[in-house]
């Protein structure tokens, strides 16, 4: 699919810079849980506000969402959301190492959350020459009207959007969540500007 006008060579290279992303993301949450973490391979899409609404609510049952807003450099930003199973949630101690009672479900869930959002677009910026920072994570209630509400109230435009889904699964303890990148048309403006930059040193 034909993301904002990016031509193939465009579209080529912001692939391969998630990629990079996402596999040091999967290898740091490996060595941290000293277990294998399997990737699918990531969906890029253009969406609108009514299709991303949409897409959410096909995860709506009882799911838990973590949302951590970041910000770069040359306009670029966005909102991360961390997507997990009811019945994944409840491996989380295990997963993380903690004793029990040591932190909340809710803690843990913020606390995975932070690893998978902060390493993976560290990563990508820096293949940009850029550097992110971050707003606190926020752990939404359940149901889709929540996610979409809280989007609705952030300062982004998001009548069009870029959403990169990156699926993880850790095999050794049957847990999976999916991380959802959410980048306002804005924003991939900017990224096509970097992106052009980065091609003509090649």
């Amino acid at each position: 699919m034909t993301t904002f006008n990016l031509n193939a060579d465009q579209q080529d290279c912001l692939q391969e810079i998630i990629n990079v992303a996402m596999g040091q993301a999967s290898d740091q949450l490996a060595r941290y849980l000293d277990t294998f973490v399997y990737l699918k391979v990531p969906s890029i899409e253009q969406v609108n506000a009514q299709s991303l609404s949409n897409s959410l609510s096909q995860d709506q049952q009882s799911i838990a969402v973590v949302s951590q807003g970041f910000f770069g450099y040359e306009g670029i930003r966005g909102e991360a959301l961390l997507v997990y199973q009811p019945q994944d949630s409840d491996r989380l101690a295990d997963l993380l190492g903690y004793e029990p009672g040591e932190l909340s479900v809710e803690e843990q869930i913020i606390d995975l959350s932070s690893i998978l959002t902060t390493t993976f677009l560290n990563v990508f910026a820096s293949q940009i020459d850029n550097q992110m920072s971050y707003s606190a994570p926020r752990l939404l209630s359940a149901g889709v009207s929540s996610v979409s509400e809280h989007l609705q109230q952030l300062s982004f435009n998001w009548d069009m959007a870029l959403k990169v889904k990156i699926s993880y699964q850790v095999t050794d303890y049957s847990f999976n969540c999916d991380m959802i990148l959410l980048i306002p048309e804005s924003a991939i403006t900017n990224i096509k500007t970097v992106i052009d930059r980065i091609l003509d040193e090649y």
